[in-house]
């Protein structure tokens, strides 16, 4: 596998960027391909990754990928929200009818979780940080889904024992006494929640590593359906 790397500088063009994309999605040496993001912000982020061709998109991003998950029809799947399903179904095999909660609604991991959830057979609830009683509607769930961007928001209490709690949040803290740079944490209350859960994802070091394996998975895959070959055993 073979990478090549574009850095436009961040006073780049919108016309620039979508330029760059157009090249390398008529580039028959390219399989993959993955716009950085954020961008800058005075670029248009959802009109750059809609350029990108939707069998090279291996993020998962485009509205065609979106609407590929959302009907069930084989295509990219966003890497961090299948690293995500990949672990639950390690860890708890056939997902049929468990209840879940995914808390956190972003186009890069809230919706396309929930629309896997929903794949593999869950009853899905999509929560945010403004849903009303979130702390009870968390406390029904077998699975619980935290991508909401809130340092620690969820708590021990909130927690149904025996739950598998993924999450995805990754959020640094204001640096205490004697820090320079202060802790890495998650969306979740690791400390609190960890006794009553059944299996609960570190942050650093839990959800970060199956991105990347994702993304890997996802590059091969399109550079089998480009070439009219079957999906690789496995995948």
């Amino acid at each position: 596998m073979a990478s090549f790397e574009h850095r436009l500088p961040a006073t780049a063009t919108q016309a620039e960027v979508e330029a760059l994309l157009a090249t390398l999605n008529a580039d028959e040496a390219v399989d993959g391909i993955l716009l950085q993001l954020p961008l800058p912000r005075h670029l248009d982020e959802q009109a750059a990754v809609a350029t990108i061709d939707p069998d090279k998109d291996v993020d998962g991003l485009t509205p065609v990928s979106a609407g590929r998950l959302a009907l069930g029809i084989p295509g990219m799947v966003p890497c961090t929200p299948y690293g995500c399903l990949l672990l639950l179904q390690d860890r708890l095999g056939d997902l049929s009818g468990k209840d879940a909660i995914v808390v956190g609604r972003s186009i890069l991991v809230g919706k396309p979780m929930a629309a896997l959830l929903l794949g593999a057979n869950c009853t899905v609830t999509m929560a945010h940080s403004r849903t009303r009683n979130l702390a009870d509607a968390v406390r029904r769930a077998d699975i619980v889904v935290a991508a909401v961007g809130r340092a620690e928001m969820v708590k021990g209490d909130w927690i149904k024992p025996g739950a598998v709690v993924i999450d995805v949040g990754i959020n640094r803290l204001a640096p205490a006494e004697g820090e320079t740079r202060g802790r890495l944490v998650g969306d979740v209350d690791y400390a609190s929640v960890l006794p009553l859960a059944s299996a609960i994802t570190p942050v650093p070091g839990g959800v970060g590593p199956m991105t990347i394996a994702c993304l890997l998975r996802n590059t091969l895959v399109a550079a089998h359906r480009r070439a009219g070959l079957a999906d690789p055993e496995g995948f």
